[in-house]
């Protein structure tokens, strides 16, 4: 096995108009584009971008490009550009068109089904640049190569103009804009966050290329700039900011097995969390993969090693497991192979089979040195694994306690729960409500049929700093536990959960806000499935009654309570509701229960990365973080109670 650090050396061709293969037509992408992009929404739209910069990426990877940009141009336009070799102009032998027009108007086209081009791409589809060109009101490419500039248009997938031999040029490389089609997307707005964390995330895996991006969509324009000498190791230390790191020094190792790159990246933090990135030649695999596996499985074998080697573990003792070494690591693997086989269009996730026993290979090697160059690091690292062990023994014993067969099959549901006769989960609600007062307006108020009411008394504990097995013994978290019926951590069965609508109901003031995060940490940690399927959702109550004579009116925030005022005459009584429990059961329903006038905001993570960040530094022990966070965004606040 050869484990020398891998050379981005450029590949010995010439990349002309026989290099491109073509495979079949474009005219299915604009009748079902979700199959190439993955949908036609925000992710679709912003896959647009990076299937063009996936291109320079390649030629960046295959060591012929240093410098990519992307512009934001006003009318929703995108330009990206390269300092690449520039896509082949000349005639193609198959198509008899231009090299050009054949990579962009043909699905299936491009110099990553044979030839030498390209040793590794990202791209490896070839439908790229084409399905970008299909779903775009308007596109052009301008193409730098043999010493001048040539240009052609598109639209909607078809040629508006022939290629154009243009000015000279003495660099080479290319450029693609392109205009979004609002057929195909309701939205083309493009989201410069979602695009700069993107393409960070890229030039660290692209060590040595610098990225910028430019906003011109307004005056003055905003620019950034990317680039990465470290590599992975920059990655995870950027990763890992905020928190804590268990040890001082960062892993990084990378080698070449059987003509696959690997290079992985990891340090411990003293959170629980585990977070893992992996990626296939620069393509995010959101979803995993046999190289993750195999990076998993070399850690786990590493560790039992180490430990058992050097007297941390006796002989006898049980292993390590996975879930042992995987608590509070954060980490990246990324491979580097000819031929990588995805499972999925949109590529998320790797199924060559070879890729395990490389990533295995790799790191096993790489980390076995790294532990004995670094023994107060290995030692670290252990001791969280071995305590990590234990909790999970502890946990394991705790849950057999609370969530015997007969509580999960709703045998035993808490004596406080005013359970609802409806058993069909898809009709049912569950209301967590804080304290008895409050509990006992809504378990008047409730329709019966579908609502539940869990009270809950004073505040949960804070599961951001605890371990299951802590949690498990908090009387009100196991009487959520075993009223949504789905069990907890790798028990945890969504197809279980009794209520498909979640409701947080709690008071409009701070101790309320309080309690309600501290649930919905709760929640993003050991329930989030019920999150992502979209059953979790916090009511809102009215914060004003105003009433004028007879009439009766509620406001839910200070902008509405003004405007009623407004159309009111003078004597208005004006009542601030701080608690559910200052309604009477009839308010309670009307304002806030009663499905035809209710107020739900539905719960999302539209980010896992920086919602878990914010988790961290709001809930997390870390006091600095979160005096930083409260100052940043101190003058955002609204509806302040004082």
């Amino acid at each position: 096995m050869k484990t020398s650090k891998p050379k981005e050396t450029k590949t010995e061709s010439n990349y002309t108009a026989k290099d491109i293969y073509v495979l079949e037509g474009l005219d299915p992408v604009r009748r079902r584009p979700g199959m190439y992009i993955g949908s036609t929404g925000p992710e679709g739209l912003h896959h647009l971008i990076w299937e063009c910069v996936d291109n320079s990426l390649d030629e960046a990877m295959a060591g012929y490009a240093k410098n990519i940009e992307i512009i934001l141009l006003a009318g929703n336009k995108i330009k990206t550009t390269d300092d690449g070799r520039g896509i082949p102009v000349d005639k193609h032998p198959q198509t008899k068109k231009s090299a050009l027009e054949t990579v962009i108007t043909t699905l299936h086209a491009g110099a990553k089904f044979g030839g030498k081009s390209y040793q590794v791409a990202g791209g490896l589809h070839g439908v790229g640049v084409s399905v970008v060109c299909a779903l775009s009101t308007w596109m052009k490419a301008e193409v730098c190569r043999d010493g001048f500039k040539h240009t052609q248009e598109y639209a909607k997938g078809k040629v508006k103009t022939p290629v154009k031999k243009g000015d000279t040029c003495k660099q080479t490389g290319t450029s693609i804009t392109f205009e979004p089609d609002p057929e195909i997307f309701k939205e083309t707005k493009f989201d410069l966050k979602r695009i700069l964390n993107h393409l960070r995330q890229q030039a660290y895996l692209t060590k040595g290329v610098r990225i910028k991006v430019i906003d011109q969509r307004e005056t003055p324009e905003k620019s950034y700039s990317f680039y990465f000498e470290g590599g992975l190791a920059s990655y995870v230390k950027y990763l890992i900011r905020g928190v804590t790191p268990r040890h001082p020094n960062i892993f990084y190792g990378t080698g070449e097995k059987d003509g696959i790159l690997v290079e992985a990246a990891f340090q411990y933090t003293e959170e629980y969390e585990c977070f893992e990135e992996s990626f296939t030649n620069n393509i995010f695999t959101g979803e995993g993969g046999t190289h993750l596996t195999g990076l998993r499985t070399a850690l786990t074998r590493s560790f039992n090693d180490y430990a058992k080697k050097n007297g941390l573990v006796k002989e006898s003792e049980e292993n390590l497991t996975g879930d042992d070494v995987r608590e509070g690591f954060t980490g990246v693997i990324s491979i580097k192979l000819r031929e990588p086989q995805f499972e999925g269009q949109t590529k998320a996730r790797l199924g060559n089979p070879e890729a395990k026993p490389a990533a295995e290979a790799v790191v096993s090697e790489t980390l076995a040195d790294f532990l004995e160059r670094n023994p107060q690091d290995a030692r670290a690292i252990i001791e969280k694994c071995i305590l990590s062990s234990k909790a999970r023994k502890a946990a394991k014993i705790a849950k057999e306690t609370v969530l015997r067969k007969g509580i999960l099959d709703g045998l035993a549901l808490p004596g406080k729960l005013a359970d609802c006769s409806s058993s069909q989960p898809e009709e049912s609600e569950l209301y967590i409500v804080e304290g008895d007062s409050a509990g006992g307006s809504a378990k008047q108020a409730r329709d019966r049929k579908f609502q539940a009411i869990l009270p809950l008394r004073g505040k949960i504990l804070n599961v951001e700093r605890t371990r299951l097995d802590k949690i498990l013994a908090f009387k009100e978290i196991k009487s959520l536990i075993i009223a949504l019926g789905t069990a907890v951590a790798e028990d945890f069965n969504l197809e279980k959960l009794r209520y498909q609508k979640i409701v947080i109901m709690t008071d409009a003031d701070v101790d309320g806000a309080h309690i309600r995060t501290l649930l919905l940490t709760l929640f993003y940690r050991y329930f989030k499935p019920i999150i992502e399927a979209g059953f979790l959702y916090i009511a809102q109550p009215p914060l004003y009654r105003v009433q004028s004579a007879k009439n009766i009116s509620y406001a839910y925030s200070e902008e509405e309570k003004l405007k009623i005022m407004k159309k009111l005459p003078p004597g208005v009584s004006l009542q601030r509701y701080k608690g559910l429990g200052e309604m009477n059961p009839e308010q309670l329903w009307e304002t806030t229960m009663n499905p035809a006038n209710r107020v739900f905001l539905r719960v999302n993570i539209e980010s896992a990365r920086d919602a878990d960040k914010i988790f961290d530094v709001l809930m997390g022990s870390e006091v600095f973080p979160r005096k930083k966070f409260i100052q940043t965004h101190a003058k955002k606040v609204r509806n302040l109670d004082i």
